[in-house]
């Protein structure tokens, strides 16, 4: 609604002043003919007429009517004819201040436009946007790199002091401050193969129990390292399937974990003891764990989602079921796709014909989690 309503509001503004600029042009039009038609009058007609039409003047005067206000038509017609005769002893209507206000306004209109900017034109609007999307997504860039990437890359010729001019603005209005640090899922990728990543998930029993379970990934690999199942989850047991999952031979630099409060201090403390530095996510923000919600969000649409468990050893079984199934033989569109943990002969090489299954091999289905879900290999046939 507020949108057509400034849409209509344009609209009746473009309308106005496009009438208005008509109407002073009909009667500038007018006034030029009527100069044009006195020229072909006598010289005593026109004295008699400018005698007539002083006294109408004089008359106004004393009776003290006041005039309408001057159109801007009138303003350029007395401006222009003002330069045919001294205009100082005819002028009755307006004082002489006035008049000369309107020749400085109208000369200070006419010198803005012909001190108008001429320069080069602007770069397309794309280009711009490139420009801005450029700066964002690689903050260590100045105009110079910025100014390069276009010209080797893509072949576009910028200058860098054309492209500073395009360059963000913070919001004081000052130029773009170039910020060296790096976004964190840059961060992420640039770490992915010593960084872990754990969460907890609720599932619920047949008999309306809610049973936490903990999940540990390797980001790098997307492996699955460990988990657990507990209905009672506390600082000490959490701690415990660290030390399971992390015996100091793998490497592993960062783990990743968000603002829960069973991750109590000492918890950290003893994380950091064995080598490994904790990140917390930020305050309400689950795609900086992105990684592990997504492993969370697999583990429920491809097993949890269908089953209902018994009881907490039953749902351990099922999730030890899942984890073998998804680090050994799950295909992951991140890695290539690929396995986290291939089996021997896995990944198989790109067959010649690539729409034909290998001759004197068949395939055979092995059904996991009560045929949930089925693996796929190649036999050979026996001859």
């Amino acid at each position: 609604m507020n949108l057509k309503r400034r849409c209509g509001t344009l609209a009746h503004m473009l309308r106005k002043g496009f009438s208005h600029a008509s109407v002073a042009l009909y009667h500038l039009t007018v006034d030029v003919i009527w100069l044009l038609g006195s020229f072909l009058q006598s010289r005593s007609a026109l004295a008699a007429e400018n005698l007539f039409l002083r006294k109408q003047l004089s008359l106004y005067r004393e009776r003290q009517v006041r005039p309408h206000r001057a159109t801007d038509a009138t303003r350029l017609t007395m401006i222009l004819v003002a330069r045919l005769f001294d205009w100082r002893e005819a002028l009755l209507t307006v004082r002489p201040e006035t008049f000369i206000g309107w020749h400085r306004r109208g000369f200070s209109l006419f010198w803005r436009w012909k001190s108008r900017r001429i320069g080069r034109p602007r770069i397309p609007k794309d280009l711009r946007g490139l420009i801005l999307a450029m700066a964002r997504d690689n903050p260590s860039w100045g105009q110079a790199r910025i100014a390069a990437e276009l010209f080797v890359k893509l072949g576009i010729q910028v200058s860098p002091r054309t492209i500073q001019k395009y360059l963000l603005k913070d919001p004081n209005g000052g130029r773009r401050r170039r910020d060296p640090s790096q976004r964190w899922m840059t961060f992420v990728r640039n770490h992915a193969q010593a960084m872990l990543a754990c969460d907890f998930f609720v599932s619920v029993t047949a008999r309306f129990q809610v049973v936490y379970v903990f999940v540990i990934m390797e980001i790098g690999t997307r492996r699955l390292v460990h988990f657990n199942v507990t209905a009672h989850p506390k600082a000490a047991w959490t701690l415990q399937q660290f030390r399971e999952a992390i015996d100091g031979q793998e490497g592993y630099r960062f783990l990743v974990h968000d603002r829960d409060s069973i991750y109590s201090q000492e918890l950290d403390l003893a994380v950091r003891a064995m080598g490994v530095r904790v990140l917390k996510t930020p305050f309400r923000s689950p795609q900086a764990n992105s990684y592990c919600e997504r492993l969370i969000g697999s583990l429920r649409r491809d097993c949890l989602d269908f089953l209902i468990p018994m009881s907490e050893s039953q749902l351990r079984r099922i999730v030890k079921d899942w984890q073998i199934h998804y680090n050994q033989a799950r295909p992951h569109s991140s890695l290539g796709p690929g396995l986290p943990e291939p089996r021997p002969g896995l990944p198989i090489a790109p067959q010649k014909d690539r729409h034909q299954i290998p001759e004197r091999y068949r395939v055979t289905a092995k059904p996991i989690l009560g045929g949930l879900h089925h693996e796929y290999q190649l036999e050979k046939m026996v001859a």
